[in-house]
């Protein structure tokens, strides 16, 4: 494991592309996997129910702080199997409609091929009233910037990538109006992740007080962020419990005592009462 991470470390020192399962190898992908553990830990934990699901990733245990009683790691990659409860495309989920209430992505959308095929997928699976947690890149950040720059200057011939060339990075923005569209309503939103994009563990212990700086007067300029949205089913109206023994109204017509019909003549029926 130790040659594995310090052959990790190597390749971005020397600039090499690798995946991202390989960049969390590295202090910068350390310091990420921390922050984002803890968001995931706190953010599940009070989520009830009985079926949860993660999609991708299984660097990061987004349900290991959830109680409910069916958790699941779901992979696209076959060879990630033996860490995985199971092998799914996450555009056609193996689960009926209406049957998972927590969803977490950690960068699923924007490692995914087709990201809003998935975040479909998605709605359709979660129950009324589920929670779905997305994180992913910020562009605008001191990170996106890194990544922008290093990939105009590997189109000229030179320079190097802060992170893989894998997926693309979806703003925050257009996240939430994604989430919109399928009918979610947004509960929360989260940025962190404010030191620069520096690859040793040094300078990144020399900028960690950017972390406090940021949170307070740049908050939105954070390399990563967090959202958990509710699906919201409109027009929906929950029965109580004792629905079948209420009472229904009476149907058939009542007559009225004294209720004079008249005719076209404007005179008045016999037996009408007047």
């Amino acid at each position: 494991m130790v040659a594995a991470k310090a052959c990790s470390e190597a390749k971005v020192m020397s600039g090499e592309i690798i995946g991202l399962h390989d960049w969390f190898d590295t202090p910068p992908g350390h310091y990420l996997l921390r922050w984002e553990q803890d968001r995931f830990d706190t953010a599940v934990a009070d989520v009830f129910g009985y079926h949860a699901l993660q999609l991708g990733l299984p660097e990061i245990e987004g349900l290991r702080a959830n109680r409910m009683p069916h958790r699941w790691l779901a992979l696209n990659e076959p060879a990630m199997a033996p860490r995985a409860a199971l092998i799914a495309d996450y555009t056609a989920l193996p689960f009926p409609a209406n049957s998972l209430d927590l969803v977490v992505l950690p960068h699923t959308l924007e490692l995914s091929h087709d990201p809003h095929a998935t975040l479909r997928e998605v709605e359709r699976v979660l129950v009324p009233e589920g929670r779905v947690v997305v994180c992913g890149f910020n562009p605008t950040s001191l990170w996106g910037a890194s990544q922008r720059r290093g990939k105009l200057y590997k189109r000229l011939g030179f320079g190097e990538l802060f992170l893989p060339e894998t997926g693309d990075f979806i703003g925050y923005r257009r996240m939430r109006d994604w989430l919109r569209l399928l009918s979610f309503e947004v509960e929360s939103g989260d940025f962190g992740i404010y030191r620069p994009a520096v690859r040793s563990q040094a300078w990144l212990d020399r900028c960690h007080w950017l972390d406090a700086a940021g949170t307070r007067w740049w908050p939105i300029f954070g390399a990563v962020y967090f959202l958990i949205a509710v699906k919201r089913v409109r027009g929906l109206r929950l029965l109580s419990a004792d629905w079948r023994r209420a009472a229904s109204r009476a149907s058939a017509p009542v007559p009225i005592a004294g209720k004079v019909h008249r005719c076209h003549d404007n005179s008045p029926h016999e037996g009408s009462g007047s």
